[in-house]
């Protein structure tokens, strides 16, 4: 990590990029990322012929693996080549030009912003805005959704989104730079996007989605690991190993798990994806969710970004201490 920047210097790296994130959101004319997923859906109409024409297993992921390379390959290479140009130059110009590549990738204010509404939806008892709103962060169904339902699908979201779209991003910065970041955030969108266990997206998105499961593992185990942490329970840690990694996706499972469980709460249950219904397994452990929980939430969330700032601190003195 040290090869990139100093342990100091990173740390102000994250808290700059969580700031401007904070104070700006998104860019309110044109994010890179929607310019990117209309064009990778520009490329899956053309590549996946879906399961209509028969679609051979191998054809179908390697159809796949080749969106996904054409798709991320040339930016990652294209911000590499910067940061290093820009590294020759000077630290500064290097350093300034990480804090945009995060900027630009965590989109934690984001998050906030569609999970707020659909808390004041159901405090309102208007179920249909509810369900409208959660429709725009989730792949479930939402329009039969309870209220229990759709508070329960709100927290899920937002703690597995804190790992993927938030302390991932500082990890494969740390790890690999912008160009880390890039692949990391791509590679995330692409897997939302054709990760799916459709007919149409069963062989064609099997590498983005097996690639996103590889990037995000230890970012997930590490913010589940977080989590127990900060809340200095013994059930956390249980919760993070006997449910989350039997869950059908264990990076999805240890940071939800874990986070219910420090939330006192219990998640999971039954939801509907693409028509059927599907009963999983519960995750966490105490009382049902209360529309305050996603406040507590949020604030767990931060309170994770806190203590990753303060180990980076400490481990910048003693670096010093070492070195100096």
């Amino acid at each position: 990590m040290s090869d990139f920047y100093p342990f100091g210097l990173l740390a102000g790296l994250w808290l700059v990029a969580f700031c401007l994130d904070q104070l700006l959101g998104e860019t309110p004319c044109f994010h890179p990322l929607a310019g990117f997923g209309r064009l990778a859906g520009w490329l899956e109409k053309r590549l996946n012929s879906g399961p209509s024409k028969r679609y051979v297993t191998l054809a179908g992921m390697v159809a796949g693996i080749v969106a996904w390379c054409v798709m991320v390959l040339p930016p990652v290479l294209l911000t590499h080549w910067i940061g290093s140009f820009l590294a020759a130059q000077s630290l500064w110009l290097f350093w300034g030009f990480s804090v945009l590549v995060l900027y630009l990738a965590i989109a934690w204010r984001s998050m906030a912003e569609h999970v707020i509404p659909i808390v004041v939806a159901l405090s309102g008892q208007d179920l249909e805005e509810a369900r409208r709103r959660l429709g725009y962060i989730v792949s479930r169904d939402t329009q039969e959704l309870t209220a229990a339902q759709i508070l329960t699908a709100t927290l899920e979201t937002t703690l597995e989104n804190c790992s993927d779209a938030f302390f991932a991003s500082l990890f494969w910065c740390a790890v690999a730079g912008p160009a880390g970041v890039v692949l990391h955030r791509l590679s995330n969108t692409l897997d939302a996007m054709w990760g799916y266990r459709s007919a149409r997206f069963l062989h064609f998105g099997h590498w983005s989605a097996r690639v996103d499961d590889v990037l995000n593992f230890i970012p997930a185990q590490l913010t589940a690991g977080s989590f127990a942490l900060l809340s200095a329970k013994r059930v956390v840690w249980q919760c993070w190993w006997r449910q989350g990694w039997h869950w059908k996706s264990i990076n999805a499972g240890s940071v939800m798990a874990a986070g219910a469980a420090a939330l006192g709460i219990e998640l999971g249950g039954a939801a509907r994806y693409h028509d059927q219904q599907v009963i999983r397994p519960a995750l966490g452990a105490g009382r049902s969710p209360e529309p305050a929980d996603v406040g507590r939430a949020m604030k767990l969330v931060f309170g994770v970004f806190t203590l990753w700032l303060a180990v980076l601190l400490v481990l910048g003195g003693l670096y010093s201490a070492i070195n100096g």
